[in-house]
């Protein structure tokens, strides 16, 4: 058995080239779903480290005027018998421009269970509640924050590190449960770094300890706050997803290199069997040539990916911080697990992708061995069972887009990946028997033509071959399209949205206490033609309803719920009524503005996806000590926020919920220049820099966070199709010398080897240009998919859906591109191949 292993691996010795191949097809494909899944570990660290602080089980509590807290309000619920305790938060530069996030506790009275009292040092056991609360205090932080200072463990414990401003930090201690960026100390220390005074952030208490807010102030839920993890669920299954079709992909090239390999091995198979080798063994033995080749290609890989993470996790990072406030440190920490999590997917796709070759070996007799033909022969009936499992395939995506169509507007995340992958896999297995129908049909039609016949009946006998390069092809190029179109349609919807909703030309924070007055001052300047003014506030959804009867005066039929929604107020102005963009009204959007001027409100898309929502509908909301009913008089898109909002009119949203002012914004006159409104707004007030910004910057820094965050899905297409094109290179390198067996007569025939080479181009670029073509109604389909089922059942809300033509005529010209290049070196190796070479060609027998 030693001895028939090792003459079954000399094989690649005389053919390194399929040894590449194969090696390569596993590493590619290994590193791409490694890498994928090392940033999906890394990520869901961060965020059960943030839970397990910010989730925690605490009630929050806030002033419900919109006032911060101060420590006299603390004082004075603490001697009522309440058992608050006080959290303050702020933010601090680094010295290398990292912002990091402040938190001040005390932890005598913070209740014992909650994470911020049992985030104890881990590095220092010697560390103890004196070194905490007492001057000079300790900062407890991640090990993944040190970088920020540039310190390492060997010299971070005890470091008192200076910041941005020149401030330095209490004496460091390391807490690994803490999340990246995130400092915990003593509220005192956090008091004089933030220079806050006896200003507190909230008060925090035991979750359900309280059955009601005290007087003056709003209780929200520990069960109401949405965790990071919750939010980024489904950002991380799309990333799964698509590294799922890198490695199906770079299996296409693993299955191609098997499939000629053992081909090619059918005389050596022939005389083991001969010398007393049993089938069973010899399959055993292919096996484990798989395994040992398994494991060198997934290692390889799983080392790949760990790069490849490393590289693009800053970049998915940003994308959850801005999309969601996630965040996630951009140093890898990944658990065992993955490692061998990343060698058993990559051994099960190999062996998936081995097992048709095994089988087909295991079933082959001893004098079928030695005829090449005996596996040509066989590609007729697996065509016809390609087509039944094609057919079987479209069959469950029908089946789920019609359960799909019944269930509830926002669910079903899962079963539209299904459908799409089931969409893909029909397409995939259909593709073979359309092409062999295809090229029968060409060769019957051009039968005078002698190059041309001999060439569709080559292309025929190559197809068993290039089929699964081409289905490679076929899914990368439809995936490919699909996921561009839809980022494309996002990033054009996007820009659209942020003109419509930021009209005002400049964006004032002002500090809540002079909001009055500084507003009454810019009523006053001429240079100013319109202010809009915002608040917001927190409240619940406790019903909805709707009208079923004809008449207005006919009561709703109610459903209970307990939501918590935000309350958005915003002024129905000159500019901002015309472009404030608005997806369905009740009677128009004349009648909806008017409405809402009065009383009704707007609802955002997720919202009314999630609830079933529609205009016409009430909703009732609560805040503490009130209740209010509202008629739904639109919906209006709200692209990224994750929550549900209701809007209503900023002087109705302050008389009748006592929401506190939020921004302003300013609507300069014609020709007035911003910035000499902002040197006498800072002149008069004494405004930072930061409470006044321009709607052009605000649009800037939005579209540089967009482009940012698409990084990562750009990324991981591109490499897709570069697996893909590998696809085709090593199927077309794996038969290049038998090709050369079957252009050789040709040329002693006569035909000039040049028409030759042009015909080797044609064939390929031909069978390359229907794939391509066929791709993109495939493309199209799964951008419908994306946009219309997994974008709404992801993140709540609904993308138009936009057909570029650019992008459809980029996708045909990349798979004639691919084909045309794959092609490029076995016709350079005809060009260049000597006379003699080719006369000596012969065909085996």
């Amino acid at each position: 058995m030693h001895t028939a292993f090792l003459t079954l691996l000399s094989h690649y010795r005389r053919h390194p080239g399929q040894l590449a191949m194969l090696l390569l097809g596993l590493w590619v494909a290994s590193a791409l779903w490694s890498g994928v899944e090392a940033i999906n570990a890394s990520a869901r660290d961060s965020y059960a480290r943030a839970e397990s602080l910010f989730t925690s089980g605490l009630d929050g509590l806030q002033r419900a005027d919109g006032q911060p807290l101060t420590r006299d309000d603390f004082l004075r619920l603490r001697r009522a018998g309440v058992p608050v305790s006080p959290l303050l938060e702020g933010r601090l530069e680094a010295p290398d421009g990292t912002r990091l996030t402040v938190i001040g506790i005390d932890p005598l009275t913070l209740p014992g269970d909650s994470a911020f009292a049992s985030t104890d040092n881990q590095a220092d056991n010697r560390a103890t509640l004196a070194n905490f609360v007492t001057p000079p205090w300790q900062t407890r932080l991640s090990p993944d924050t040190l970088g920020a200072f540039g310190l390492d463990l060997r010299n971070a414990t005890g470091a008192t590190p200076p910041l941005a401003d020149g401030q330095r930090l209490p004496a460091l201690s390391l807490s690994p449960a803490l999340p990246p960026d995130t400092l915990v100390m003593d509220i005192a220390a956090a008091a004089e770094l933030l220079g806050s005074g006896d200003t507190l952030t909230r008060l925090v208490a035991k979750a359900g300890q309280l059955d009601e807010a005290p007087p003056g102030l709003a209780l929200t839920r520990a069960d109401t706050q949405l965790s990071p993890g919750q939010l980024t669920e489904s950002f991380h299954l799309n990333l799964t997803a698509m590294a799922m079709l890198a490695l199906v992909v770079g299996l296409f090239i693993v299955q191609a290199a098997l499939g000629l390999a053992l081909e090619q091995r059918l005389a050596l198979l022939r005389t083991l069997r001969a010398l007393g080798v049993s089938g069973w063994a010899l399959v055993g033995l292919l096996a484990l040539e798989l395994l040992v080749l398994g494991v060198l290609g997934a290692l390889a890989g799983i080392a790949s990916g760990a790069w490849l993470a490393q590289r693009l996790l800053p970049d998915v990072a940003a994308t959850l911080g801005s999309l969601y406030g996630a965040g996630v440190s951009s140093d890898l920490r990944l658990p065992w697990h993955y490692w061998l999590g990343g060698l058993g997917v990559t051994l099960g796709g190999l062996l998936l992708a081995g097992s048709g070759v095994l089988w087909r070996a295991a079933r082959l007799s001893v004098l079928g061995l030695g005829q090449a033909q005996t596996w040509r022969t066989g590609f007729h009936r697996q065509l016809r069972l390609m087509a039944l499992g094609g057919g079987v395939a479209a069959l469950a995506a029908l089946a789920l887009w019609g359960w799909l169509a019944r269930q509830p507007a926002g669910e079903g995340l899962m079963a539209g990946f299904g459908m799409v992958g089931f969409v893909l896999l029909a397409s995939a297995l259909w593709l073979p028997p359309l092409l062999a129908a295809l090229l029968a049909w060409l060769s019957a039609r051009l039968r005078r033509y002698a190059l041309a016949h001999w060439a569709l009946a080559d292309l025929q006998l190559q197809l068993p071959r290039l089929s699964l390069a081409m289905m490679a092809l076929l899914v990368a190029l439809s995936a490919n399209l699909g996921v561009s179109s839809m980022v494309g349609g996002f990033r054009l919807t996007f820009l659209d949205w942020l003109d419509q909703r930021l009209v005002a030309d400049l964006y004032l924070q002002p500090p809540v206490e002079r909001t009055e007055e500084i507003h009454a001052w810019l009523t006053e300047r001429p240079e100013v033609a319109e202010l809009l003014p915002t608040r917001r506030r927190e409240a619940t959804l406790v019903a909805t309803g709707v009208t079923t009867g004809a008449a207005a005066e006919s009561p709703p039929e109610e459903t209970s719920l307990d939501r918590p929604v935000v309350l958005y107020g915003i002024t129905p102005g000159v500019r901002l009524m015309p472009s404030w963009p608005l997806l369905d009204t009740l009677e128009g959007r004349d009648a909806a503005w008017a409405g809402l001027a009065a009383g009704e409100v707007f609802i955002n898309e997720q919202l009314a996806i999630a609830e079933g929502l529609a205009p016409g509908a009430t909703v009732t909301l609560a805040v503490p000590g009130q209740r209010e009913t509202r008629r739904v008089l639109a919906i209006y898109p709200d692209y990224g926020n994750p929550r549900g909002e209701v809007l209503m009119a900023t002087p109705r949203l302050a008389k009748t919920f006592h929401a506190p002012p939020r921004s302003v914004g300013i609507v300069l006159a014609e020709g007035v220049s911003s910035e000499a409104l902002g040197r006498a707004l800072n002149a008069r007030f004494a405004q930072g820099s930061d409470a006044l910004q321009d709607q052009r910057s605000v649009k800037r820094l939005a579209t540089t966070i967009f482009e940012r965050t698409f990084t990562i899905t750009r990324a991981l297409t591109a490499l897709t199709l570069m697996v893909a094109a590998l696809a085709l290179l090593a199927s077309l390198l794996a038969q290049a010398r038998e090709r050369r067996r079957h252009l050789a007569p040709l040329w002693a025939l006569g035909v000039p080897r040049r028409r030759l080479l042009w015909v080797s181009l044609a064939q390929l670029g031909g069978l390359a240009l229907v794939t391509g073509l066929l791709a993109v109604p495939l493309g199209i389909a799964i951008t419908a998919g994306l946009v219309g089922v997994i974008n709404v059942a992801a993140f709540g809300w609904r993308l138009p859906l936009h057909i570029f033509p650019g992008e459809v005529a980029l996708t045909v010209t990349t798979a004639v591109g691919v084909a045309l290049l794959a092609a490029l070196l076995p016709a350079l190796r005809l060009w260049r191949a000597s006379p003699r070479a080719l006369l000596a060609e012969e065909t085996p027998a």
